[in-house]
């Protein structure tokens, strides 16, 4: 796959982010396929936290030469022992996994119970996200049922299952440095609804990412220039709350929900917590869909 648009980000002490994406005219193919459409047209980040000879991998980003560049810059600075750990199942963050195959992958039990049910379709490329395929899918190697203490040389990291976005969420937290590692609970502009049911759960479960006080959150779908300059602040959290309680609203108010994506959410914009990414438009009309639909 074409890497040619892949930037090594120097985000903060000990971390680096490794992106692909928002470059106007850039695709994989022409058809319809989950790299573009749910991935690079957004922007996608994985990242990695280094100390010595050690480091952790968060998400495998979209390819496997993507994810063996990774592991490339990685040696190239010293490193000799990686852990994996995978945010949740999507495509856009297992892909890769190949390229990790003789190291750890940790994952949540949930995570690893959907990549085994769908491994088939996955690696035939016939999964609901369709193609490309995803062969080998090299599956987690210890699985998660609670917030786990992990190490990565002198860092402490704790890895937290939580259910937003996606029932099998995992995030990173380095309670040290205040940074959050939040995989796509959170997204600028705007969160992608991959399971409108479960919305109330989603907002109960930003809450507790909103008691970890932490002051520098790094999505995987976010601004390029936002990362590198230290991530987003709690009103990336509130945003997305506000986003998704704004969600539940227009199931059952026409006005609201004919609303463009700027003006819906033109608070958080003005507060500035979010920037405004054109792409984010067809997510937030598919977001309005899925939500009317659940709502019956």
């Amino acid at each position: 796959m074409d890497l040619q648009h892949l930037r090594v980000l120097a985000l903060a002490p000990n971390l680096i982010g490794f992106y692909d994406g928002r470059v106007a005219g850039q695709r994989f193919a022409a058809q319809a396929n989950w790299v573009d459409d749910g991935a690079l047209s957004l922007g996608v980040c994985s990242f990695a936290l280094i100390d010595g000879s050690e480091a952790l991998v968060y998400d495998t980003h979209v390819s496997v030469d993507h994810a063996a560049a990774v592991r490339r810059e990685l040696e190239g600075r010293g490193v000799r022992h990686i852990v994996v750990v995978l945010s949740h199942w999507h495509l856009d963050h297992v892909a890769g996994s190949a390229a990790f195959a003789d190291c750890e992958i940790v994952a949540t039990r949930l995570t690893r119970d959907r990549l085994v049910a769908e491994r088939a379709a996955i690696e035939a490329g016939t999964s609901a996200d369709g193609p490309p395929a995803v062969s080998p899918l090299v599956l987690p190697t210890r699985v998660l049922d609670d917030a786990t203490r992990l190490r990565v040389g002198r860092l402490r990291v704790t890895a937290l299952p939580i259910d937003i976005h996606t029932a099998d969420g995992l995030v990173l937290h380095l309670p040290d440095e205040g940074v959050l590692l939040a995989g796509d609970t959170v997204e600028d502009t705007v969160t992608y609804v991959s399971e409108p049911e479960s919305l109330e759960t989603h907002l109960r479960g930003l809450e507790r990412l909103r008691g970890l006080r932490a002051t520098s959150i790094y999505p995987n779908h976010g601004d390029p220039d936002v990362l590198s300059a230290g991530g987003y602040g709690e009103g990336l959290i509130r945003a997305t709350q506000r986003y998704t309680r704004d969600l539940l609203r227009a199931a059952h108010d026409p006005a609201l929900a004919a609303l463009d994506l700027r003006a819906f959410v033109a608070d958080s914009l003005a507060a500035r917590w979010i920037t405004y990414f054109a792409p984010y438009e067809l997510v937030h009309r598919a977001n309005l869909e899925e939500v009317a639909r659940a709502s019956g």
